[in-house]
């Protein structure tokens, strides 16, 4: 399973959020730095409203939803390259993740202590990227020291591996996050193997009170990020109340959402989160049903029919023949499977087809 890592400067509500997303009260999440040290990881339900939809139309009670798991890693403060803080370990428990949320704090509180004795979420950002471009750097020296008498002696590979050394080393020089540099797919094949932490696809997750959710588009703090975010990582930013998602874990999904409401938010920051950080660790979905349950499996984008059939069971794989395959927007406005057969919607592909995101799918094998 692919895996998010929660990183931030401390106190910035890392933990809190982590406990909105697992629903519970795993993670400490008190008022002082490093209050985590070892990460806590979490398996999360992705929200999909698909699946309730598609349960309604074929008729079953039981809705199993796709997962990804999250890491809440303990706070980064400046230095740590050189080993502050937590330093080092810090690092490596960034190395094991897919993808990064990154955690800004973008309210005031004078009862909250921040680590720089001010609210600057640009400023943060900057300080956590700093840390991890020195870290890459010094990976890329590492790596350089290595093939040195492999580039001596002409050796295409360790050639191509030094070209690209020197271009990430000049680009991280400049302040730059490595994801951020265009490189043709044959370099990024290469770079790949640098497991670079400033390499990992991010989405920043700007940290607000619960009275200010509602107006976080127009927030200052959040539109600073967004923008920041934007032009430096390419990537986008969500506004969260993580106090507030945390404490909606006690109530009813009921009570929750008439909570919401009154605070003039029409879906849970968190919700949105989760979805978009499925999306960048580049994941998909298709459904299955049978007479007892509608279920979401995960993908990665661009896996092909037989793929697909083999995270359901290797045999299915194996003896992969065909799949019946209906987008689930036209089975659910058919509202049967027998009307979307009558009509058309559903075909059989073969063991080239690519799954699309949404697909609805029967497969047929060998056993």
């Amino acid at each position: 399973m692919l895996k998010a890592g929660i990183v931030g400067l401390p106190n910035v509500g890392k933990s809190t959020l982590f406990n909105a997303l697992i629903r519970a009260h795993k993670a400490p999440a008190e008022n002082y730095p490093f209050c985590t040290i070892e990460p806590n990881l979490g398996v999360v339900a992705v929200p999909d409203d698909r699946l309730e939809q598609i349960a309604r139309v074929v008729g079953v009670g039981r809705r199993v939803p796709a997962t990804i798991e999250f890491i809440d890693i303990a706070g980064l403060v400046k230095g740590a390259a050189q080993g502050e803080g937590l330093g080092n370990k810090f690092l490596s428990h960034i190395r094991e993740v897919d993808a990064l949320v990154h955690v800004v704090r973008c309210f005031e509180d004078p009862d909250i202590h921040h680590v720089t004795g001010s609210i600057d979420p640009v400023r943060d950002i900057e300080i956590v990227t700093a840390e991890l471009i020195l870290a890459d750097l010094e990976t890329l020296h590492r790596r350089q020291e290595k093939i040195a008498r492999d580039v001596k002696r002409g050796d295409a590979h360790a050639l191509q591996e030094e070209q690209l050394i020197k271009k990430l080393t000049a680009h991280l020089q400049s302040g730059k996050p490595a994801i951020a540099l265009h490189l043709y797919p044959e370099e990024r094949a290469v770079t790949r193997h640098f497991f670079l932490l400033t390499d990992k696809p991010t989405l920043f997750a700007a940290n607000l009170k619960e009275n200010e959710l509602a107006g976080a588009a127009e927030h200052p703090q959040v539109r600073r990020v967004a923008e920041y975010a934007r032009a430096h990582h390419g990537c986008d930013t969500v506004p969260i109340a993580a106090q507030l998602e945390s404490d909606l874990v006690d109530l009813t999904a009921e009570e929750a959402a008439e909570y919401l409401q009154a605070l003039g938010v029409t879906e849970s920051g968190v919700a949105r989160l989760i979805r978009q950080t499925y999306q960048l660790l580049g994941l998909r979905t298709f459904f299955t049903f049978n007479q007892e349950e509608a279920r979401a499996w995960t993908i990665t984008a661009g896996d092909t029919a037989p793929k697909a059939a083999g995270t359901i069971h290797s045999d299915f794989e194996k003896g992969f023949i065909k799949a019946e395959v209906v987008p689930w927007q036209d089975l659910v406005h058919c509202g049967s499977v027998a009307a979307a057969r009558e009509k058309g919607h559903y075909r059989i592909e073969g063991r080239e087809y690519v799954v699309r995101d949404g697909d609805v799918i029967l497969f047929k094998f060998n056993a």
